[in-house]
């Protein structure tokens, strides 16, 4: 079974800025409640689904697959009351890459980096400009950030 291991922080400070080439994101969720998350999404000109179970400590599965964008915006437009809009900017630092967000719209001023690693345990390199971890919170999830956006906090 695919499995996701991620830790999330925040951004602090603008020395990240013009590392990577930012990718425009919009994506809404079907189902935020129970046992999964199921989200549609659009990077760039690319439409996915992917589907999330229950998180355990910083794990979960994790299944997303390819769909034709016109099924993705079809899907955004007439199923996804709740959506987000962000620039990713992936950032190499040591052996990772960074996935730094900057949320628009509704979440706009929140800056997050996530990384994904191969056990919960692994060691990685933390560049100056990642600050607290947010990973245990689940205000900075996406899906809540969809229901309950930055800017209402």
């Amino acid at each position: 079974m695919p499995n996701e291991i991620e830790r999330k922080f925040l951004v602090r400070g603008d020395a990240w800025r013009g590392q990577g080439v930012p990718e425009r994101i919009g994506q809404g969720y079907l189902r935020t409640a129970g046992p999964a998350t199921v989200r549609v999404r659009i990077a760039g000109d690319r439409g996915f689904l992917t589907i999330k179970g229950p998180t355990r400590g910083i794990s979960r599965s994790e299944f997303e697959y390819q769909i034709p964008l016109p099924d993705a915006r079809a899907l955004l437009d007439t199923l996804c009351d709740r959506q987000i809009e962000k620039l990713r900017h992936r950032i190499r630092a040591g052996a990772h890459t960074w996935e730094v967000d900057e949320f628009q719209g509704d979440n706009a001023g929140l800056v997050v980096a996530e990384i994904e690693l191969a056990s919960e345990d692994e060691p990685f390199e933390r560049p100056a400009w990642v600050g607290d971890e947010v990973t245990a919170d689940p205000r900075y999830r996406n899906s809540a950030l969809a229901r309950r956006p930055f800017r209402t906090w």
